[in-house]
């Protein structure tokens, strides 16, 4: 008896530990995760929140779908209907019904779609700009605005490779850790100008709701503001060769005075 207790008590805490992991926020994904991860931009925030909003509308029409089709199984099956009319033909009604709901639904579903796809392209006037580079299979990075504070010119760019399972440090993240993290201020506002120098790549940061593709010869751009500090990790988003799955990004979030005092020891380096 007190064994088949433990069973039952295990059992249940595997389960409540599952959910509780899976719908649980955090800056890097975790094991079985269902949910987002925890937004870090507005950008972000307003994704969740269209996502909640067009999953009401969106269980609301299963529900009543499934139930409409199970009625319909039900009621003119051949068991229970034998002998079915041959007069039914149309209903005006119905057809205005099911033409004008699904309407009204698609109005309120797009206007905060609008809204949000405006905000997510809109460019304001950015502090720092950060210069992105794909690779086969490594990220470059350029911060072009201190490029004058260097005798040639370069300002600070370095490139960004996976950390390997034999040099991780205790508590470091499996394929994701990089030998050299991107560093931004909080609070700020930033601008990324993402392409690559070979095949298709994709820069994504779940926590940011920044996905952009990298393509060759070609520039694209998108802003973001990060909300708190933290480490936030990624990974790239398209499938770019071999070793596409061993391309991390990495983003540390800090202070101002951190940032500064990160950039003045990479200027001296």
């Amino acid at each position: 008896m007190v064994k088949f207790k433990n069973i039952i008590s295990i059992f249940f805490l595997s389960i409540s530990s599952f959910f509780f992991n899976s719908l649980a926020f955090s800056d890097a994904s975790t094991a079985w995760q269902l949910g987002f991860q925890a937004p870090a931009t507005p950008i972000m925030e307003g994704i969740i929140n269209f996502h909640n909003h067009v999953m009401f509308f969106a269980v609301g029409v299963a529900i009543f779908v499934g139930w409409l089709l199970g009625r319909c199984l039900s009621h003119f099956s051949a068991t229970v209907n034998t002998d079915p009319s041959d007069n039914f033909t149309h209903a005006t009604t119905i057809e205005i019904v099911w033409t004008v709901v699904p309407a009204i639904i698609l109005l309120f579903i797009a206007v905060p779609s609008f809204s949000l796809l405006y905000s997510m392209d809109e460019v304001l006037d950015p502090v720092i700009t950060l210069k992105i580079i794909g690779h086969q299979w490594y990220w470059s990075y350029e911060y072009s605005d201190y490029n004058y504070l260097t005798e040639d010119n370069h300002g600070i760019n370095f490139d960004s490779y996976m950390v390997a399972d034999e040099d991780l440090a205790t508590g470091a993240f499996r394929l994701l850790e990089v030998d050299n993290r991107i560093v931004v201020p909080v609070n700020t506002h930033v601008r990324l100008l993402i392409t690559s120098a070979d095949v298709l790549h994709s820069w994504a940061i779940p926590s940011f709701g920044v996905k952009v593709d990298a393509c060759p010869g070609r520039l694209n751009q998108v802003t973001m503001f990060v909300t708190r500090t933290g480490t936030f990790y990624g990974q790239c988003s398209e499938l770019c060769g071999i070793n596409h799955g061993f391309m991390p990004i990495c983003v540390e979030v800090v202070d101002l005075p951190s940032y500064v005092a990160w950039i003045q020891n990479k200027l001296e380096d």
